[in-house]
């Protein structure tokens, strides 16, 4: 029945269809985001460059010194940590959702604070924070 007046008026059928998209995207600029709930955990990221050393060299200089001060940051959920053969070391830091990433941020970066004078020299210069949080949309 409804059916058969779009099938005969394709007009009728444009213009309805028309209405239904402007609604929603009326109605998707309104919606109130920032009161749900935080669905993706805050992530902070470490990278760390060991020019001319071998991916064990990278892992036993700088990468454990790093991870073992910031293992026990409070609010961490797990840690991952990757070396590379050109020198490269990054951790990433995993928090339980909801915490704030300001402190965290903070809380780690006063770790690696802590382990730079046992790092390489060489690494001292190119030892970096990276904060990333997912936003949700």
């Amino acid at each position: 029945m409804i059916a058969d007046v779009f099938i005969k008026r394709p007009v009728t059928a444009i213009v309805v269809s028309i209405v239904i998209v402007l609604v929603g995207i009326i109605s998707m600029l309104t919606l109130p985001v920032a009161q749900y709930p935080d669905i993706s955990p805050p992530t902070v990221q470490i990278s760390g460059n060991f020019t001319g050393a071998d991916a064990q060299t990278v892992e036993q200089t700088t990468t454990t010194a790093m991870e073992t001060q910031i293992n026990g940051t409070p609010g961490m959920t797990y840690m991952t940590s990757n070396s590379t053969s050109s020198g490269q070391s990054s951790i990433t830091v995993n928090f339980q959702v909801g915490t704030d990433i300001n402190i965290a941020t903070l809380d780690v970066q006063n770790r690696v604070s802590v382990a730079e004078p046992t790092l390489p020299d060489a690494v001292k210069d190119w030892v970096l924070l990276f904060v990333s949080v997912i936003p949700v949309l």
